[in-house]
């Protein structure tokens, strides 16, 4: 008896193995998927993919986070095989790979900027909207931010200390901060993660969805500051700040404007076909979207595409066409 139960498990587990096996030949998918994405979109990313892997198990997604100016770089000057790139800010893609390394852009979500700390940092208990700037600009307290010419982040870490010596009528102010803690400037964002819940810094210039996936306390900022509301965008465009250009010494200036993240497919992707699936799943508002929802990155889908004629046919629907946009 023991033994037919055996054999009836083991005929049981080459079904199920079978099974497997078929539907990955019936979709198609099979092979590495490269993703060079955000720091940012890490949690999210991560998520999406589990559940990707459901559906198609037999493609082998890798997940590699960088700054999005780092990974464009990692495309253009480092010729690094990638079939999906994922930006924090949308304008990566169109200045760094589009059109020699890519066709087409898809906005697909947002966010803002705040002051994240937890307990260990000074003065935690007393920062409000009010005295935030003191409080960063005090001798007793370190604060990090990225490098603006490898993360957007770090770019819209400037722009918001622009804004908000505008909005306080604080002359100087930003440059009175950016001059502070320069020590404490990393290539991306979450890079400054161990270093505030050690307590070696006490705040970061971060995204919201960053702090609310890892559990950190913030401090929201005004509309006015935060680079969140798309009716601010004139506001957000009287800030500027130089950064690194596509070429060596090549300087280009980044405006304000409100915080949109773009997605796209290289043109030489070697897996183009999972890359394909990979972001329908990533755009449908019951899947991907879903996912991003929950990590406090709110979905912007479908967006106007100013490359529209060259975006794919599986994904026209999460987009809007640019022209038709305009002329109404």
């Amino acid at each position: 008896m023991k033994n037919i139960l055996l054999i009836a498990l083991f005929c049981a587990f080459l079904i199920s193995c079978n099974n497997k096996q078929a539907e990955t030949q019936a979709d198609g998918l099979s092979g590495d998927l490269i993703i060079f994405h955000a720091g940012s979109l890490s949690v999210p990313f991560k998520e999406i993919s589990s559940a990707f892997k459901k559906e198609y198990p037999g493609v082998n997604i890798l997940l590699e986070a960088a700054g999005s100016r780092t990974c464009a770089r990692k495309i253009t000057d480092l010729e690094k095989d990638c079939d999906i790139m994922a930006s924090a800010d949308y304008s990566v893609i169109d200045q760094l790979l589009i059109p020699d390394y890519a066709s087409w852009n898809i906005k697909f979500a947002s966010n803002e900027m705040a002051i994240v700390y937890t307990e260990k940092s000074k003065f935690h208990e007393k920062i409000n909207q009010d005295n935030w700037i003191d409080i960063l600009l005090n001798e007793e307290v370190i604060y990090g931010r990225s490098d603006p010419d490898s993360d957007p982040c770090g770019y819209r870490a400037v722009l918001t200390m622009k804004l908000a010596e505008k909005h306080y009528e604080r002359p100087g102010l930003a440059d009175s901060l950016k001059a502070k803690n320069k020590n404490y400037i990393r290539p991306k964002e979450t890079d400054l993660l161990g270093l505030l819940e050690s307590g070696n810094i006490d705040y970061i210039f971060l995204y919201r969805s960053v702090a609310k996936q890892h559990g950190l306390k913030h401090l929201l900022l005004p509309d006015e500051i935060n680079l969140k509301n798309p009716e601010l965008i004139s506001l957000y465009n009287t800030a500027k700040v130089e950064i690194s250009g596509k070429k060596p010494g090549e300087k280009i200036t980044k405006q304000g404007e409100p915080m949109v993240y773009g997605i796209t497919i290289i043109n030489n992707a070697p897996n183009k076909e999972a890359a394909l699936k990979f972001v329908e799943f990533l755009l449908k508002k019951d899947y991907g979207m879903k996912i991003m929802e929950k990590n406090g990155q709110p979905s912007i889908v479908p967006t106007k595409c100013e490359n529209y004629g060259a975006v794919p046919l599986e994904l026209k629907e999460f987009v809007k066409e640019w022209n038709n946009a305009v002329m109404q």
